[in-house]
């Protein structure tokens, strides 16, 4: 059962951590929270990045992730999503993208949740253009309406709109870039004092395109 409105009211106002505060009270407290994270189909992900992550693996699985050569910038979420004909992942101080494209080229390049915590984002984009072979990819996502994280800097957010145009201005054509976004208000609220994992019995995954919590594009060189 999903409930959509009584969920909204229940995070913004109740929420599971009481739940599990009175759990903690309960003799057999690793059988009532497993209990409780059934009742409540409680997901890997966090509220706030559960459409994304799906939507985003569905983009990257209709490329034929098997023949890409296939680079992560900041992390290695996207190791074990996929099978890649080859996967390398970099990360800052090591690599800057900021300050320099690697030598090497590669089929796609996927950047989530980076570019607001880097200061220099066109030159980071324009060294991600530099990275992508002829037809490459490179797959972004970024936050909109979220609080401020410093990672070790948060720096910038980005509309559909603006996303697509800051990659224009970085080099790919708009008509190579497709955007995609997702929120609603009631995980815009849920989020501002912690991350809060997804529970379905809790948490709408509808889409309210005026309360975007994250933002994400596709763009072809």
């Amino acid at each position: 059962m999903h409930v959509t409105n009584t969920a909204d009211y229940v995070e913004s106002s109740i929420g599971a951590a009481p739940v599990r505060n009175v759990l903690r009270r309960i003799p057999g407290l690793r059988a009532a929270k497993s209990a409780f994270d059934a009742m409540t189909g409680i997901g890997d992900d966090q509220w706030c990045r559960t459409v994304m992550n799906r939507e985003c693996l569905r983009l990257v699985e209709s490329l034929g992730p098997e023949s890409l050569d296939t680079l992560e910038i900041s992390g290695d979420l996207w190791k074990s999503r996929c099978r890649y004909k080859s996967y390398r992942s970099v990360d800052y101080p090591e690599f800057d993208v900021c300050e320099r494209a690697l030598p090497e080229t590669y089929d796609l390049i996927i950047a989530e949740q980076v570019f607001e915590h880097v200061l220099w984002p066109h030159r980071a984009a324009r060294n991600v253009y530099q990275m992508l072979r002829p037809g490459g990819r490179f797959l972004i996502s970024t936050p909109f309406m979220i609080r401020v994280h410093p990672c070790p800097v948060d720096c910038c957010r980005w509309t559909e709109t603006g996303m697509k145009y800051m990659l224009a201005d970085c080099g790919w054509s708009l008509d190579k870039i497709t955007t995609n976004s997702w929120g609603n208000r009631a995980c815009v609220k849920g989020n501002l004092k912690r991350w809060v994992r997804y529970r379905s019995l809790f948490h709408s995954l509808k889409n309210e395109p005026e309360f975007p919590f994250v933002v994400w594009a596709l763009a072809q060189r």
